[in-house]
């Protein structure tokens, strides 16, 4: 981990944030310039605690290449919450389920905005989306759209019909490669991909090649990386041209022009007035319709597609993580994997699918699934919030305008919370109340309160059907010479956390 010493400092200026300010050398004055006005304001005492800190970066060189590693590191050494100053920004972060109950439920209010991110604004059509949107008239609009339109039980029971034709998809695309190895993060990847494209967009990329043509997985990738990396120019709000000379601008620029052309055509293929209409209408439906009504604050097309955006990567990624996450472990785990088999095949049969009636028997799976979010979290590090007001946490007084972060990483391997955190162990929840819906805050993968995800029901539907069914199809193994301690559980840092290799495994059919 980089740390305060000469020798990480050295390694954080050759690899982090530095090159871009040496590219903007001219204008450092700029920065000095702010820091003499901020030492002339008037400060508020009784921070939390707080490692060392460097003149004019603060403690950026403490983020390392792995925020949310580094920040945990912290926290064991300094506490639950701390203060860190990241450049221009004031932050707080916070790693364990009590001070996550603070930010989270006791001060939601106060906290349930966001901070305006330079990536966001460019991604999003200047944050109109649900996840990035700040705290207002318009956010709690487009929410109640979501909740009760989008993605409520309703909405996604009707879907039913898309994860029974996608699990087998899937099913049988794993099933073609053997006896040879399956790449079977490439095969969850297109499951999660076409499972949401079905749903929201009225029909799949996969077929005839269209998601290797749009380059959907170069988007989506493009996508995590530009939202989840620290940016420079996000901790330096004064100096916004730094994005340009570091060329994240341009970036931006050229995704969003991706996946504005893509939305266009959705969108287009959704007017044609000679388009079938199926009984069950998709999502983007639901969204033009509410384009087409007479209200107070109508969408425009620019904000249906920022929560076309949210629905598409989002729901993607998340479903894809967790599903690339727990094979793995399972695979890793085989006594865990043994016993969540032997629990979906009795309870299934001889049946062939499993059905979504199925699912509330699978006690032990659905304990493994908590499991996956305990110690893989789609988002390591919460989508950060904006103090709207000064409130006091744990006795520490916290500013407006500060930045909150909420390891949700750390908290899943919390002591405090959890024994032998390290280890795979479903069996902890087996017996226990404890859900990662957000009134449990020892396991928050999806946040709580105001801000918290809206579409778990939506995104648990396609994870804990895939997940079963792949446990009941198939007997999985390693590849020849290839043992458990051989795979790479390396994780790459983004607004989600991917696994940095593919899962490559032998799928043995079960039904002959």
């Amino acid at each position: 981990m980089l740390e305060g010493t000469p020798m990480a400092l050295l390694q954080w200026l050759k690899e982090g944030i530095l090159p871009s300010l040496i590219l903007a050398s001219p204008f450092l004055v700029v920065i000095l310039n702010f820091l003499l006005k901020g030492t002339s304001r008037k400060t508020m005492s009784n921070l939390p605690p707080s490692p060392l800190k460097l003149p004019i970066i603060g403690h950026l060189h403490q983020l390392g290449n792995m925020p949310h590693l580094s920040l945990y590191r912290l926290a064991e050494k300094l506490g639950p919450i701390i203060h860190l100053q990241l450049g221009e920004i004031p932050t707080v972060v916070v790693s364990s389920a009590r001070m996550a109950k603070e930010v989270l439920k006791t001060h939601d209010l106060a906290l349930s905005s966001r901070p305006e991110i330079f990536s966001a604004k460019h991604l999003f059509y200047n944050c109109t989306d649900v996840v990035f949107s700040p705290y207002g008239a318009y956010w709690r609009q487009i929410r109640k759209i979501c909740i009760l339109e989008l993605l409520s039980a309703k909405r996604v029971q009707s879907y039913s019909f898309v994860r029974k034709e996608e699990v087998a998809r899937l099913v049988h695309r794993v099933a073609e490669s053997y006896p040879g190895n399956t790449n079977l993060t490439k095969m969850l990847g297109l499951y999660a991909n076409d499972v949401l494209c079905h749903m929201a967009f009225g029909r799949d990329f996969s077929a005839g090649g269209d998601y290797d043509r749009l380059g959907f997985q170069k988007m989506l990738e493009e996508y995590q990386e530009l939202l989840g990396g620290f940016s420079i120019g996000d901790f330096f709000p004064s100096m916004e041209f730094m994005h340009t000379l570091t060329g994240m601008k341009s970036r931006l620029q050229n995704t969003f022009r991706r996946f504005d052309q893509f939305f266009d055509e959705i969108i287009k293929e959704h007017l044609n007035p000679e388009k079938k209409k199926e009984d069950n209408i998709d999502l983007v439906d639901v969204l033009l319709e509410r384009h087409s009504e007479a209200t107070e604050m109508p969408l425009t097309m620019d904000n249906i597609k920022a929560i076309i955006l949210d629905m598409f990567a989002a729901g993607t990624d998340t479903t894809f993580i967790t599903l690339d996450w727990g094979m793995t472990e399972l695979i890793m785990n085989p006594k865990v994997m043994e016993r969540a088999q032997a629990e979906v095949r009795r309870v299934v049969g001889e049946k062939r699918f499993v059905l979504e009636s199925d699912l509330p028997q699978l006690h032990y799976t659905k304990a493994v699934v908590k499991e996956i979010f305990r110690l893989h979290p789609p988002a390591p590090v919460l989508v950060p919030r904006e103090s709207m007001e000064d409130i006091t946490i744990d006795g520490y007084n916290i500013p407006a305008k500060t930045r909150f972060f909420v390891n949700a990483w750390a908290i899943g391997r919390d002591p405090e919370s959890w024994e032998n955190p390290e280890t795979f162990k479903p069996e902890r929840f087996m017996g226990k109340t404890i859900d990662f819906k957000g009134q449990d805050f020892e396991l928050i993968p999806f946040g709580a309160g105001r801000r918290g995800c809206p579409a778990i029901t939506f995104g648990m539907a396609s994870v804990e059907l895939a997940l079963t069914q792949l446990l009941h199809s198939f007997d999985w193994e390693l590849p020849p010479g290839i043992q458990n301690k051989n795979l790479d559980m390396t994780e790459v840092f983004g607004i989600t956390m991917h696994r940095k290799s593919p899962l490559i495994v032998v799928a043995k059919p079960w039904f002959p």
